[in-house]
């Protein structure tokens, strides 16, 4: 095969371009650091380079941001639990002192005072927010737990369900005197108080519509042990909780007393519901004070507002399976970071605090009336009769006294109860909440080393080697310059080299 001048020539230039290439390929690795600058250099790098970076930035999404989110959420939620916990801790040690038969008039008082405020506080707790998202009210995170300001205008058609185990069997004074009513003519004829049990039902609410529930739907199962509706159609009568009576309604007959959210059942009605399986009850309530809870987070009901009347009403559905918010941790996994204050913070314990309220103001006012007796014994000018009518009255004030303490004594006996069920409520929702924390912090842990091993293979797969770059390319740049130097050689023969 015979070789020409411009064969050796193109050959020469195609060998010198090979190299210069090669040169710069290795300088462009060793000043980016890159294996390659552009797709086409290695398709095979590129494309592995593509889904890691694609990995490591979900990754980064879930590590950075919604992990560290979700811990700043249960981190505040479980705050307020503690708080709340603390809060139902003290109600608890002031029942315990309230149970006490030596406490003076002030003291009660000051024990009354306490539990009010820290009501409050337990329900304001409740309003805790993260980031202006509230904690405790499941999807509806731009409505607070509780009502902050009074709202006349709104009225509630609520649905509340309740078990056996919520009929309450509770005792009521009867046969209270005032000693204001005393003429001072007619001759006082004492009846003596009575205590009697009663069978209620207490709703979440009081100062409630005065139209009484229509009826009481309750279930019971059948053989199969499906659950079958029955409905109590009997009467459901409107009393006030000052009248005789209220508190012992006739047989087969339901008081409703709106004043203080009670339903009080007669003895027969109590036979048949306290073996029921569920009881649902239908009332309504216009008006809120500051601080009550909201109905919308923990029953199925209907809101409409006065103030807007072409505004259609607003049903609101509670669900059985919650209203959990979700937080993506991690690849194809989710993790509920909301506690809901209606499986947290309920209306029981608010309930209970009203009724010991009550209690105490009872007996306070008996023991006023008490004073107001002695205080007109000390008047000289009382006849022998008037004296007589007023010691037979303070005598039977001492034992409506002695009764109503008893009350108040249960009250605070039954708020030990309460508040101790109530902490473990809340404590059942710390270590729930604390499991899921665990886990998150978990799935953080995996994620960190996950993120580390899939910055190593990102760098093995598009990162340069520096010394070894430095090293070809030095070689490369040997290679190049003794290629120019053949060259040389080449490109310098003339013509008459070649005769």
């Amino acid at each position: 095969m015979r070789i020409t001048n411009k064969m050796m020539t193109n050959n020469m230039m195609s060998n010198i371009n090979k190299n210069k290439v090669n040169m710069t390929k290795l300088e462009e690795q060793y000043s980016s650091g890159k294996k390659i600058q552009r797709p086409s250099d290695d398709p095979i790098i590129a494309v592995r380079a593509l889904r890691l970076r694609t990995n490591l930035s979900e990754m980064s999404q879930y590590y950075e941001k919604n992990i560290p989110d979700a811990q700043s959420w249960m981190s505040v939620t479980e705050s307020a639990l503690t708080t709340v916990n603390s809060i139902l801790s003290q109600v608890n040690t002031y029942c315990v002192q309230g149970s006490s038969d030596t406490l003076t008039e002030s003291d009660r008082s000051s024990i009354a005072e306490n539990l009010a405020q820290m009501k409050q506080q337990i329900y304001q707790e409740g309003n805790t927010n993260y980031a202006g998202r509230y904690v405790f009210t499941g999807f509806k995170t731009d409505s607070s737990l509780t009502f902050t300001d009074d709202e006349a205008s709104l009225s509630y058609d609520i649905t509340q369900n309740f078990t056996n185990d919520d009929i309450q069997i509770v005792n009521k004074i009867t046969g209270s005197y005032n000693p204001s009513d005393y003429d001072g003519v007619t001759p006082f004829v004492p009846d003596a108080p009575e205590m009697n049990e009663a069978y209620r039902i207490q709703l979440a609410y009081d100062n409630l519509s005065d139209a009484p529930p229509e009826g009481i739907r309750y279930y019971k199962k059948d053989a199969s042990g499906e659950l079958v509706e029955q409905t109590y159609t009997g009467p459901i009568n409107k009393v006030s909780s000052t009248v005789d009576g209220a508190y012992t309604p006739a047989a087969g007959e339901v008081n409703y007393i709106p004043e203080t959210g009670e339903m009080i059942l007669g003895a027969d009605v109590y036979a048949e519901l306290r073996t029921a399986d569920k009881i649902q009850i239908d009332y309504s309530k216009s008006g809120f004070t500051s601080g009550e809870l909201k109905p919308e987070h923990y029953f199925t009901c209907t809101m409409t507002d006065s103030d807007k009347p072409d505004q259609d009403p607003i049903t609101y559905t509670k669900s059985e399976e919650g209203q959990n918010i979700q937080y993506e941790v991690n690849y194809n996994q989710k993790l509920t970071v909301n506690t809901e204050g209606s499986d947290s913070i309920t209306h029981r314990m608010g309930r209970c605090i009203d009724d010991l309220l009550s209690t105490v103001d009872d007996v306070i006012n008996t023991e006023n009336k008490i004073a107001e007796v002695e205080k007109r014994l000390e008047d000289s000018s009382l006849t022998e009769e008037q004296k007589d009518s007023y010691n037979k009255m303070k005598e039977q004030l001492g034992t409506e006294l002695d009764l109503k303490k008893n009350v108040m004594q249960e009250a605070f006996s039954n708020g030990i109860a309460i508040s101790s069920e109530e902490q473990d409520r809340v404590n059942a929702s710390v270590a729930d909440l604390g499991s899921r924390e665990v886990r998150l912090e978990l799935t953080e842990n995996r994620l960190s080393s996950q993120k580390v091993d899939y910055e190593d293979l990102m760098s093995m797969n598009e990162d340069a080697d520096v010394v070894d770059t430095y090293i070809k390319y030095g070689s490369a740049e040997t290679i190049y310059n003794a290629s120019l130097s053949a060259a040389s050689k080449v490109v310098k023969n003339t013509l008459l080299d070649f005769l």
